[in-house]
């Protein structure tokens, strides 16, 4: 068994405790929101400001990036051409099936895959920024239909701890400063929770979805979710992979990585909008469901295939 699948192997079945615990009763399902606003609030803001900080700015500035945002814009693209074009699906739900097939769950998953599967956290640190810095208030933008100002929007990533850690954590990177170790060891311990709190709250959100009563308007699988399935589970990787392959020349660490964080399931926020502005949830809930199940043989594919 190759190192990557090994690696893979490990986060399975952390993931795969969660879900038995939530199982056998020693955790409710409810429980999960505490997990995980214990991961995105407190360890994994900790992880990623001691990991960028202390990262090599090669691995920042990597061409990875330029392979999401080709796979991202191909996907988006197609999405709306087929939504617009032939559904004729409104600029709403047109907007959440575009994130929907093509906003990567980053943080549960891609922070774990960074550092256990690629052995650089780093390297998903400029993933989240692009999400998190564009890919959000522009959606934002259109979902409000202009009821938020630019500059409302433009200042939302400033909300999320995530970002302002990783900032931070980049501003030290470039200066080339850092703080005392008795300031970072806290912070180190804080981060050394991220993954398992995230994956463990990860496999209590697989339980709890399983028991969750349906809500008005999500059952039935629609030709819309094939869409988002194909394009995000498929055609996003396929296209990283080329443009990493092909385009770019990138081999190796850099191809598995480009490949593996393209096919990253649908980031389970993308529900959360759908809720917040009353459209598209039950594209985007199983969009999440289906991509999460398809991630993981997926992703453990392509470890073997190039790692």
């Amino acid at each position: 068994m190759s190192g990557v699948v090994a690696a893979f192997v490990a986060l399975v079945s952390v993931a795969v405790l969660g879900y038995l615990v939530g199982w056998g009763g020693l955790l409710r399902a409810s429980d999960e929101l505490v997990l995980s606003r214990l991961a995105f609030f407190v360890a994994t803001p900790a992880l990623m400001f001691a990991t960028v900080s202390r990262a090599d700015l090669g691995s920042l500035f990597s061409p990875v990036l330029l392979t999401q945002i080709v796979a991202v814009a191909c996907v988006q693209l197609a999405y709306v051409l087929v939504a617009r074009m032939i559904w004729r699906r409104d600029r709403r739900e047109t907007t959440v099936g575009v994130l929907a097939a093509s906003y990567v769950n980053a943080g549960n998953l891609g922070i774990p895959i960074a550092i256990y599967v690629l052995g650089d956290g780093a390297l998903v640190a400029p993933i989240l920024l692009f999400q998190i810095l564009v890919l959000t208030p522009v959606s934002f933008l259109v979902l409000d239909k202009g009821a938020r100002s630019v500059r409302a929007a433009l200042l939302l990533p400033l909300r999320n701890p995530l970002t302002v850690a990783s900032l931070l954590g980049l501003a030290f990177a470039l200066t080339g400063t850092s703080l005392p170790v008795t300031f970072m060891r806290p912070i180190e311990l804080l981060g050394g929770a991220a993954v398992p709190v995230a994956l463990l709250a990860y496999g209590l959100s697989l339980y709890g979805s399983q028991r969750a009563p349906a809500t008005p308007g999500e059952g039935g699988v629609g030709k819309e979710v094939f869409l988002v399935i194909a394009l995000k589970s498929f055609v996003q990787p396929g296209i990283a992979y080329l443009t990493a392959r092909l385009a770019l020349g990138l081999e190796g660490g850099d191809l598995l990585a480009a490949t593996l964080f393209a096919a990253l399931p649908t980031a389970q926020n993308i529900y959360v909008y759908a809720v917040t502005y009353d459209t598209g949830r039950r594209l985007a809930r199983s969009a999440v469901l289906l991509t999460t199940g398809l991630s993981i043989p997926i992703m453990t594919a392509i470890g073997a295939a190039l790692g």
